[in-house]
């Protein structure tokens, strides 16, 4: 009973470590904090887009987090530390070709893919811009959520999300908060920012 007790307050810790340090909400709050920007619709509009594709061409490593987090926690259960050493050297190689493959994608459709959420040319031309940047970001982004399996399957857990937290609320929101707001930089910097915070992750 009190082994059940340990593994049920330990599975809560994790699991709150984990809310918290969610990079989506961070996403949210800077949608939110774009509509005090000088062009409050357009920069709104095109973030909102940017991480709704972010958050798009991330299905694929994303499944390949859960696959890797899975196979490599079996593994090592299993008393194979080289299978799972194998398993998630192979799911990287994937990771990156995934990436590289949706990168290219995007930097092909960078000029018209803000035509499938807005007629706006002005929104249209922004997000053809912020493409290029997400389509760099994507590869790594894959290679990060794979990683971030690989951890979890290693039963891990606190350190991913502690990074998250660090990556997004330490550095990644602030700097963004900064950059826009008090240097006047503009939207585009708090997405080159917010980018940059998930490869932290």
């Amino acid at each position: 009973m009190n082994h059940h007790k340990c593994n049920s307050v330990e599975f809560i810790k994790i699991d709150l470590w984990k809310i918290c340090s969610m990079e989506w909400w961070s996403f949210e709050v800077m949608v939110i904090l774009s509509g005090l920007l000088p062009n409050p619709k357009l920069e709104t509009a095109v973030l909102s887009i940017c991480l709704n594709t972010n958050s798009l061409v991330c299905t694929v490593p994303n499944g390949l987090s859960s696959a890797i987090s899975t196979r490599v926690s079996n593994e090592l259960g299993a008393g194979r530390p080289r299978a799972a050493l194998l398993a998630a050297r192979v799911v990287i190689v994937l990771a990156f070709l995934v990436g590289t493959s949706e990168g290219l994608l995007l930097v092909l459709v960078h000029k018209v893919w803000g035509r499938a959420y807005s007629k706006d040319q002005e929104v249209v031309s922004y997000v053809g811009t912020m493409m290029l940047i997400l389509a760099v970001s994507v590869l790594f982004d894959g290679l990060q959520y794979v990683l971030s399996g690989i951890v979890r399957g290693c039963g891990q857990q606190k350190i991913g999300a502690f990074v998250n937290f660090i990556a997004y609320y330490l550095v990644g929101i602030p700097a963004a908060l900064v950059f826009t707001f008090k240097c006047h930089l503009g939207g585009k910097v708090c997405i080159y920012i917010l980018l940059v915070s998930l490869q932290g992750d």
